[in-house]
């Protein structure tokens, strides 16, 4: 059940004519009084075929008006409204229970304490099965105002506590950091224009797609205005800038002006002072391009950057700023990856932007790393090849399970959600990321006894998981990276371990493809000591013939002779 509490108003009678009218789109059926400060005597236009808009305007404003003639100053925003809305699967519920709701939400806001007999004059109109109306009048009979403040979280709680008490859907307790939902006027006004997403959605999208792009606030607004994004400044005398809006091109008002919509009303975090503490804290000590001959690509620095996110053992303010950053690198990954992978990317990087948001205050300095790689990535990447991309989309994958369970501990149930629905979106993206990799390894397996080594390198460093590994379907593609690994001077056994040990493998999916991503990612330069390595085996196979010679056999593996040895590597 959702109730939303309207910017107050001025004008009853109008409010009322919109209550008991047909409605935009012919929606409003039986309209009627199922509740109030007083029913007996109570004009109801709706059943009462005599009763008028206006007797009712009137009779709901007259403390208003008493209130108006004994100060001599007008009040002029002393209209409550409060829609309050079942979900689509919950019973019907009758007007009497309609009734009760009413009378439990105007008490926890503060509109009509129980007991208080001078308390403020509201009614309930009900126009629909699943929803109704509360309007009250925000001047009490004695004269005063109430006090409303944080009135929509106490209205909050009690939705929670009906939804209880009458077997609705429950939903999750707001806690003010969401973004606000668009209204049904800009809802209808999005739909007559045509365009998929109301106004503040669509500024939304194009504000987080241009923070990765920049390092300051005045770059920032210039972005903004290079996409296509009408932008209103606030400047102090000094020039510094202090606030920023945003418009949609065509999105104007009543009379033909634009309609801007300051950033910290598009959502909580894309206020000017909280973009600014994120780009401040995260300017590089050298342009992105001065880095494109290093012999790491941005993706293959961006999945090392993930290795550096800390939520359950760091501060709490460190763990949300990585959080954060992490949003950002999505974001960053999104319009660089492939067309194929593109649409899912961006549903998480959407879907994340909840999760990026908390009461608690962000660190941002701690993240660096993270937003330094999306900077990287959306200024210097090009095309990936499909082994780097499918590594970072699956630490992506791991990235977010970490964030959702920290905020799970934290009890933060909207962005805990968040980071689920995000995880399914990189889930998809990274099985199609990974896919053309998959066919290129599973065509060249190992020879059938290298494999079998293989398997007992797979036994040995991850004994809890090896038959999930060695049952996948990815096992094959798996038993190609660690031969291509062993071939480059590394251990497959390490391999594994550190593998295992970076990503745990109990909640994966298939788990021989998160080694896959690991491996080809860790071990995909030679070995620094090769030379040292090959002279060590060619050591001990010598000395373990030998042995086996004496009379004094060691274990299969170190035994095998060098023709046999050459053919772990033969495809």
């Amino acid at each position: 059940m959702i109730a939303a509490i309207k910017p107050a108003g001025s004008n009853t009678r109008g409010l009322l004519a919109y209550l008991y009218g047909p409605g935009r789109q012919d929606e409003h059926l039986d309209p009627h009084i199922v509740a109030g400060f007083a029913m007996l005597g109570m004009p109801d236009p709706g059943r009462d075929e005599n009763a008028t808009l206006t007797e009712l305007a009137r009779y709901l404003d007259e403390p208003v008006r008493l209130r108006n003639s004994e100060f001599g100053q007008k009040v002029t925003d002393h209209v409550w409204h409060c829609p309050v809305r079942a979900a689509p699967e919950d019973r019907y519920l009758s007007g009497t229970e309609w009734g009760d709701i009413a009378q439990r939400i105007v008490q926890s806001a503060g509109i009509a304490p129980a007991g208080d007999d001078l308390s403020c004059r509201w009614i309930a109109v009900r126009h629909a099965d699943d929803h109704i109306h509360i309007l009250a009048i925000t001047v009490r009979e004695d004269g005063r105002r109430p006090k409303l403040h944080d009135s929509g979280l106490r209205v909050g709680d009690a939705c929670r506590e009906i939804e209880r008490d009458y077997g609705l859907r429950q939903l999750k307790k707001g806690d003010r950091t969401g973004a606000r939902r668009p209204t049904q006027a800009e809802m209808h006004k999005a739909e007559r224009l045509g365009w998929e997403q109301p106004s503040r959605e669509w500024l939304q999208d194009r504000i987080r797609a241009a923070i990765p792009h920049v390092t300051g606030a005045e770059e920032f607004i210039a972005y903004l205005e290079a996409s296509g994004v009408e932008v209103q400044v606030r400047r102090g005398p000094s020039g510094d800038l202090l606030g920023y809006a945003g418009g949609r091109p065509g999105d104007l008002d009543k009379n033909g002006e634009q309609v801007f919509h300051p950033g910290g009303k598009i959502a909580p975090d894309l206020s000017l002072p909280k973009i600014k503490a994120r780009l401040e804290s995260s300017r590089p000590e050298e342009h992105p391009t001065a880095r494109r001959n290093h012999p790491s690509t941005p993706w293959h620095q961006a999945t090392d950057a993930l290795d550096t996110l800390r939520t359950g053992s760091a501060d709490d303010t460190h763990a949300q700023a990585h959080i954060t950053a992490l949003g950002e690198l999505i974001e960053a990954t999104a319009q660089k990856a492939p067309a194929h992978l593109r649409a899912e990317l961006q549903a998480a990087a959407k879907t994340f932007a909840r999760a990026q948001r908390s009461q608690i205050r962000a660190e941002d300095r701690a993240a660096h790393a993270l937003r330094s790689a999306a900077r990287d990535i959306v200024h210097t990447a090009t095309g990936p090849d499909g082994s780097a991309l499918a590594a970072l989309v699956a630490a992506l994958v791991w990235a977010t399970i970490i964030a959702g369970r920290w905020h799970e501990a934290k009890h933060h149930a909207h962005q805990a959600d968040a980071a689920r629905q995000a995880v399914q979106h990189l889930q998809t993206a990274a099985d199609r990321a990974l896919a053309p990799t998959l066919a290129e390894l599973t065509a060249r397996p190992p020879r059938d006894q290298a494999r079998r080594v293989l398997a007992s390198d797979v036994r040995a460093a991850v004994p809890d998981h090896a038959e999930r590994i060695l049952t996948d379907p990815a096992w094959p593609a798996l038993a190609t990276v660690l031969a291509d690994a062993e071939a480059r001077g590394h251990h497959p056994h390490q391999l594994l371990k550190e593998a295992a040990a970076q990503r745990e493998l109990t909640t994966a999916r298939q788990p021989a493809r998160v080694l896959i991503t690991r491996i080809q990612h860790t071990g995909r330069n030679p070995a620094l000591n090769r030379r040292a390595e090959a002279a060590r085996r060619r050591s001990t196979i010598a000395g373990s013939v030998a042995t086996q010679q004496s009379g004094n056999p060691q274990s299969s593996r170190v035994a095998t002779p060098p023709s046999d040895q050459q053919h772990r590597f033969s495809r």
